[in-house]
């Protein structure tokens, strides 16, 4: 009877939504994955919120100080092409305190270069100092349109439009491969996909969770 009851169990388990939703049979392999998303955040929309919220944290003061910040790299993540792979290693492999210093002028926070590091870049298949150089060289693989460049006063913006505006700057970019993202006014970061080499890549499952907002803020640059 307790078999029974096992048996019973175990298909009922077999049936639920999560268990029907097949994992990547690479799930965690280091290396083993099909494309990056590079994710840009708008920095004066991360500082407006954390300051809504109070927060102190080391990560809001480090880019919201007196430097004016706009569009920094939150993170360059392997993905495969339905879903992700994260903590790759663990415990992982440490990082040298010069690849932290060398980033700051992209990723201005010790802390995520860090946890970006461990959760992220882990499942990159490369040392810790090869990863950031291709986080560097995926930055510079995307132009910032150029009304974005120096933003002095609040714009308003809809996800359409910031969108449209990547892909004018940047060509071989589709509207597959480019994710606006947004909180409940602002526009956070724009997400794109990009190849192993670094080229745009389509990626409409992703492209798909876009901001549906009609309007958005862009709050201005700090010290503008």
């Amino acid at each position: 009877m307790t078999g029974l009851l096992l048996r019973v169990a175990l298909l009922a388990l077999l049936l639920t939504p999560q268990a029907a939703t097949a994992q990547d049979p690479r799930q965690n392999a280091p290396g083993q994955f099909d494309f990056y998303v590079l994710s840009l955040s708008w920095s004066p929309s991360f500082c407006a919120g954390a300051a809504e919220r109070g927060s102190t944290a080391a990560a809001a003061n480090a880019q919201c100080g007196p430097r004016p910040y706009s569009f920094v790299v939150h993170g360059l993540w392997p993905q495969y092409e339905k879903g992700f792979p994260e903590y790759c290693q663990l415990p992982a492999p440490r990082l040298d305190r010069a690849v932290v210093s060398s980033m700051l002028d992209l990723m201005p926070a010790p802390r995520l270069i860090f946890n970006e590091w461990d959760r992220h870049g882990t499942c990159s298949g490369l040392s810790p100092r090869a990863y950031f150089e291709t986080v560097r060289k995926a930055r510079a693989a995307v132009k910032i349109p150029l009304e974005y460049t120096d933003l002095k006063e609040p714009l308003g913006v809809t996800p359409g439009a910031a969108a449209e505006a990547f892909i004018k700057a940047n060509p071989g970019l589709s509207p597959s491969a480019i994710v606006i993202g947004c909180d409940s006014k602002r526009l956070t970061e724009v997400r794109l996909c990009l190849s192993k080499d670094l080229h745009f890549h389509d990626c409409p499952e992703i492209a798909k969770r876009s901001c549906s907002r009609d309007q958005l803020i862009m709050p201005p640059m700090r010290g503008s």
